[in-house]
């Protein structure tokens, strides 16, 4: 009962923190911060949360090579994800690109239930048909001519696939390692793709170095580095087939009503119906049977 009060708890906990981060992170590249240097700061606000983490388990995560391999993978995916994201972002607005890539948890339950041997639904297998549709629908764009399919899509897909087997990974990795050795090896391998940025980098643009810059870009980026704490934790207590679909459920519809508020634009009727088919489909995925004994279970002393 105390596993399952903590997974929601860290769960909701990720949907404030990721709903939020996700309707404010344009803000900083509006003011003339690129993305790139963004993502720059956002790997080092990862200190942070890791660095109360290891504290946690006083300074010792695991070092052997599954841990090294899982908890490199995790980072990697998810770090890589967050250089196309901010990519992405500068094609399509965040109100249409967060509800395509929340759709990530269909790979997160697949390779749940063919490796992991986790059983779904009927309703989390209809979540699946309806989220294929919504990403049908969410990835056109109205034109001139007509109806094309946006540029933004291909790097969408690309952060789709990435983080849905980031979270499959994570929830598989929590079986024998610490969930704080699992955030600690997300944010080295975050901070080890900084050069990546840098190079990414036009310098030769004018880079607003003032408060809208990184110092808020640093108070923005906070939020997703304690939101992904918090997912390792989800994941640590709680099933991937509930934890990923749930997550990506709420985290969407924050950031659609921020983003609508703050920028005061409507998405066209096509993409509208693909938003409300992705948030559909996300719910449906999270309804599972509680009474199935299919509790990951957590290594001791983490």
């Amino acid at each position: 009962m105390k596993s399952n009060k903590l997974w929601l708890i860290y769960a909701i906990a990720t949907t404030l923190a990721w709903g939020i981060w996700g309707a404010l992170i344009d803000i900083t590249a509006e003011a003339g911060f690129p993305e790139t240097l963004g993502y720059c700061v956002w790997a080092l606000t990862m200190l942070i949360p890791a660095l109360l983490a290891l504290k946690k388990i006083d300074w010792k995560p695991e070092y052997n090579s599954r841990s090294i391999l899982l908890g490199s993978a995790a980072g990697f995916l998810g770090a890589g994800g967050q250089l196309l994201l901010f990519k992405t972002l500068r094609i399509a607005p965040a109100y249409l690109v967060f509800p395509f890539i929340s759709l990530s948890p269909v790979v997160t339950i697949l390779l749940a239930i063919l490796i992991a041997k986790e059983k779904a639904k009927i309703t989390g297998w209809i979540g699946i048909i309806f989220a294929l549709i919504a990403g049908v629908l969410l990835s056109y764009a109205e034109s001139s001519s007509g109806i094309t399919i946006g540029s933004w899509v291909l790097f969408a897909l690309l952060i789709f696939a990435a983080w849905g087997i980031q979270g499959f990974i994570i929830s598989y990795a929590n079986r024998t390692m610490k969930a704080e050795s699992i955030f600690f090896y997300m944010t080295l391998t975050g901070i080890i793709l900084i050069p990546v940025a840098l190079i990414m980098t036009d310098f030769s643009q004018t880079i607003n170095w003032g408060f809208k810059g990184p110092y808020l870009a640093a108070l923005i980026q906070i939020l997703n580095a304690f939101g992904a704490l918090f997912l390792v934790y989800a994941f640590r207590y709680g099933k991937a087939i509930i934890v990923s679909p749930l997550t990506n459920a709420g985290a969407p519809v924050i950031t659609i009503i921020i983003s609508l508020i703050l920028y005061k634009t409507l998405p066209n009727i096509i993409n509208a119906i693909g938003m409300v088919l992705a948030i559909i489909a996300v719910l449906l995925m999270s309804i599972t049977e509680e009474s199935q004994e299919i509790e990951l279970k957590s290594p001791e002393g983490s």
